[in-house]
Parts: structure tokens; sequence; C-alpha cells
């Protein structure tokens, strides 16, 4: 019964103080109006009837707006009035073009067709939940339903990360391009790769000269020497549970994953080779460098669905499979968090044999409402004991990442806005002397 067969009933209602019996009114008024409402169900439509097709954006990035239609065709000879309701899960950010109460008229052969602008607020898989669609009789007092939960025909709407480190790229390229340039021109780093020979200048390292070339030549030839190409990078994504934690407006997994990107975009350019990890206590995320082209963008597909896990890390499992699949020696990036617990009983048991073969960078990122806690004025008797609390795990921290270095590995720990342009820097940096 619709709203219209409720205001019949209420308006048939305010007539009954007249009648010569009410309570026989109140029967017989409320008989008539369900027999229209009867009456009005059957000479609806079937919403069955309705042939109901999608169409639109199947990705979007974060922060953007994609567009699914839904196709609503009636193969019947008579029209279909109807209510549809579209609905997608919260985060889709879901804004149909007709509001749920209006009517829509789809004549006979015809098709209607139904916009829904969507703008998640989060990265992953938004799926489309349910669809409802009500059949209206003639006089709008009765209707037909037809009510799929999950939808019909499914659809999801994958959200890719943001990637609004990518700003960062032409200047760190610029950067790699200097790098190549001065191993070029000012003679040979440690770990470089031999390029060509060339005329002796004033100012070039003298142990770069080579005696045999120079004899056959008669004139002093130096070697010159370029960064190496297609090392080995790793990308581990820590998605346990500290990787829930939120860093202003994202969680420290969505930082991470910014990070990894312009990291790989970067070291892609460079010539070398990445893979990704993401694990918690199984593997999550795996995708290997093969087929460079088309690297990042499988990349982001793998990384786009990946949620923080409330389970602790099994570091002993990230070592495994990294040394399991990494034969030649690579930089392994670890991006978690600098958390003590988790880092003391997880990670520095199993260091030592990750170490040894490879060369390890863990990035990580500050917690901006610790480091507040030892900054804020005190102003409850509860106050100075938060603040000595949050001092010991800064403290804690910091013992952590002397453990850390002590086992060789480089330790980023930045602002989570300062994380990816700051692991590309470390890149860099690592290339331009020859020890990845």
């Amino acid at each position: 019964m619709t709203w219209r067969a409720g205001l019949l009933l209420a308006a048939g209602a305010a007539t009954l103080p007249v009648w010569p019996a009410p309570f026989l009114g109140v029967a017989v008024l409320t008989a008539a109006v369900l027999l229209l409402v009867a009456v009005d169900r059957l000479l609806a439509a079937s919403p069955h009837a309705l042939t109901v097709t999608r169409t639109g954006d199947r990705t979007v990035r974060l922060g953007g707006t994609a567009t699914v239609t839904l196709h609503l065709t009636n193969p019947t000879d008579a029209a279909v009035h109807a209510q549809v309701r579209d609905a997608w899960v919260p985060s889709a950010g879901a804004r149909p073009e007709l509001s749920p109460g209006r009517v829509l008229t789809v004549a006979p052969g015809a098709t209607a067709t139904l916009p829904v602008r969507l703008t998640p607020t989060r990265r992953g898989d938004r799926p489309a939940v349910a669809l409802t669609v009500r059949s209206l009789g003639p006089m709008r007092l009765g209707f037909r339903q037809r009510a799929e939960r999950p939808a019909t025909p499914p659809w999801t709407l994958r959200v890719l990360p943001r990637f609004d480190s990518r700003k960062h790229l032409p200047e760190k390229l610029a950067r790699l391009r200097i790098i190549d340039g001065v191993q070029v021109t000012r003679g040979r780093g440690h770990g470089t790769e031999f390029d060509t020979l060339r005329e002796y200048a004033v100012g070039d390292d003298v142990r770069s000269i080579d005696w045999r070339a120079s004899a056959r030549r008669a004139d002093v030839l130096v070697r010159t020497w370029r960064p190496e190409r297609d090392r080995r990078l790793v990308c581990v994504l820590d998605t346990g549970r500290t990787s829930a934690v939120r860093l202003g407006d994202e969680p420290r997994l969505d930082t991470a994953i910014d990070a990894a990107l312009l990291l790989t975009a970067l070291a892609a350019r460079a010539g070398d080779r990445v893979d990704l990890l993401a694990v918690d206590t199984a593997v999550r995320a795996r995708v290997t460098g093969s087929g460079r082209p088309a690297l990042l963008p499988r990349l982001v597909e793998a990384m786009a669905p990946l949620q923080p896990a409330l389970v602790e890390t099994d570091f002993e499992l990230i070592a495994a499979e990294v040394l399991r699949r990494e034969r030649q020696r690579s930089l392994v990036v670890l991006f978690t968090a600098l958390d003590a617990g988790a880092l003391r009983e997880g990670l520095l048991p199993v260091l030592p044999r990750l170490a040894a073969r490879h060369r390890v960078v863990l990035a990580a990122t500050h917690d901006p409402v610790l480091t507040g806690l030892t900054t804020a004025t005190p102003t409850g008797p509860d106050d100075p004991y938060t603040a000595a609390a949050a001092w010991r795990a800064l403290a804690e921290r910091d013992r952590v990442r002397a453990a850390l270095s002590r086992h060789g590995v480089t330790v980023v720990d930045v602002a989570a806005d300062r994380l990816a342009p700051t692991v590309a820097d470390t890149y860099l940096r690592l290339k331009s002397l020859g020890q990845l």
C-alpha cells in the first residue's frame, strides 16, 4: 500500500464523525480502501518483466568520480510506472540522478537509463548491494516489488590508490639523470658498471686511466662508469594491525602504498626490476617485475583491494618469502611501523638472515598523536602520566632504530606526508653510491 492509499484512508476517517454508525463506517472504509489497493496491485505491471543491465566505469582513483548507468528495458506491451532504488555500500558515495521516491515511466519497448555518480571515500572494491524495483498500479495505490540482494546484475567499482606522490616524480627523475651524468663524467663509484672510454680531462680520477688503451691510442684515456642497471628492488607492505593506524585522514597502509608507487615508478625508469609482496599472516598480494611497461598498472591493481588485518604480522613469513624468491642480492624496502613490540619480537630475530643476503631499508611514519602528547600542555591530573608514557614509547622506538642500524638496516622514519619523497631519495642515494 502506497502513501496515496494511506492518505485516502485518512481523508475517509475524517468524515466518520458525521456517519450514523462510526464503527461500521470504519470497517466499510477500510474494506473499500483495501479493495482498491488489491485491484490496483493486480493491474500493476510485473517488475520482473523489466530487463536490467548496467554499463559504466569499472575503476576510479580515490578522490575521483565514476558513473555507472542502470538500464531498464520494458519488452511488454504496457507501460511500467516504477520507483527504483539502486543501493551501493556507503563508502561508494553513490548519488543517483533520480531520487528513490520519484516515479519513472518506461514506455512499451523503450529503455530508461538511471545514471549513478560515485565518489568513493575508501580504496578497494565498492559493490552495488541491492536493487529494488517497485511497479505501481494505475491509481498509485498498490504496487508489486522486485527486491534483489545482492544487486542483479552485479557490479563492482574498484577504487585505485590516489598516487598523490606522482607530483614528486619529475624532480626525482631529474635527479636520476644527474646521477647518471655524474657517474659518467667523474669516474668510478663502488659497484658501478663500465660504460665507455674517453680522453682524460683535468679533475678526472687517475685511478680511472686505462693504461693499455692509452698506449694503443698514444693518448691518455679514462674509463667512464654508470650506475648499475637491472638491479632488483622488493617492496614489502606490512598489512598487519599496525597498518590500520590512521595518520591524518588515511590509514598507514595507504601512505605506504603511495610511497611504494612512487618508488616503483622511479626504479622502473632507472632500469631496475621491482617486485611486490603484501604480507600479514599470509601473502595478500604478489607481483613480479616481469613485463616492465605494464608493471605500474599491475601494482596499482594488486594494491587497490588491500585492507589492514587486525593481526600480528608474521615477519618470519616475510623473511622466508623474500629469501626464497630473491636469489640475487636485492634492495628490500619494508613498509611497516616502527613499533617496538612488533619489531623486537618479530623482525629482529629474523633480520640477520635477511640482511646477510639483501640490502634492507625500513620505511616508517611518525604517529602525530604520540608526538603531540609529549609537547601538550598539561590540563588535568593524568596528563603528566600520559606524557611520560609517550616519552617512553618514543625512547623504545629510538632503541629499536639503533638495533636495526646495527644490522646494517637503513631506517626512514618521517612524517606521513614526507614518506614517499624520502624513500625515493634514499633509493637514489644508494644507487649513486652503488650500494643496491
